[in-house]
């Protein structure tokens, strides 16, 4: 399963710390029914047993949905439970050696901060580019900013779909009008609210209309 410009609209990472005694399942599928176009497990505190029972669990949901679901990080356990692809950081496995072991297939994402890490993911064979944090975020610790300019910068340099990641919430999010963005990554703009398929629906409604404006 590849992915397409259009499933990168809405691109919802999951995060364990905001579910308040409510199941992974429970918030992920309330953010599908919300419109969200793509999945990230994240899942940084859980052991492998738990992440695979919880990875091929969501992996079903995103099925019936129609979604791409991948996983972060962890390549072997993607490859294991036959995930549709995985997202690497820049200190993780290099995209090259990924595609090598995931095969043409998977959908292999991506993070960059600068042109020079962008053009090098695409020319390994990255099939999309996640770049920030482009705000202020406090979903990861060691997040660098990447402002405006390089984010266009980015999307100019490279001819795979770029999203935008790090503190994006509905009323930021029209601050990337023009940047060449095909769509936003978030965690707690989705899984931190109250009412997940209502943050979901609104979100993609603001992300829609950003992408409108050139």
């Amino acid at each position: 399963m590849k992915c397409d410009k259009k499933d990168l609209l809405l691109y919802a990472v999951t995060d364990r710390h905001w579910l308040n005694g409510r199941t992974l399942h429970e918030v992920v599928k309330e953010s599908l029914d919300g419109g969200v176009t793509f999945v990230q497990l994240r899942e940084k505190q859980l052991d492998e047993e738990h992440f695979l029972q919880e990875a091929k669990d969501l992996k079903e949901l995103c099925r019936e949905y129609q979604v791409p679901f991948v996983i972060n990080d962890n390549v072997e356990l993607a490859l294991e439970m036959d995930a549709d692809g995985v997202h690497v950081g820049q200190s993780d496995m290099e995209a090259g050696d990924v595609r090598a072991k995931l095969g043409p297939d998977k959908i292999i994402g991506v993070s960059a901060q600068t042109v020079e890490q962008a053009i090098l993911a695409e020319k390994h064979g990255a099939d999309y580019l996640g770049v920030g944090a482009v705000f202020p975020t406090s979903s990861k610790d060691d997040a660098t900013e990447v402002p405006f300019e390089t984010l266009k910068a980015i999307c100019e340099a490279v001819s795979i779909p770029v999203i935008a990641i790090g503190g994006i919430t509905e009323d930021n999010v029209k601050e990337l009008a023009g940047s060449g963005i095909c769509g936003i990554a978030v965690i707690s703009a989705i899984y931190g609210q109250k009412e997940i398929r209502k943050a979901s629906k609104e979100l993609k409604a603001a992300t829609e209309e950003m992408l409108k404006k050139k």
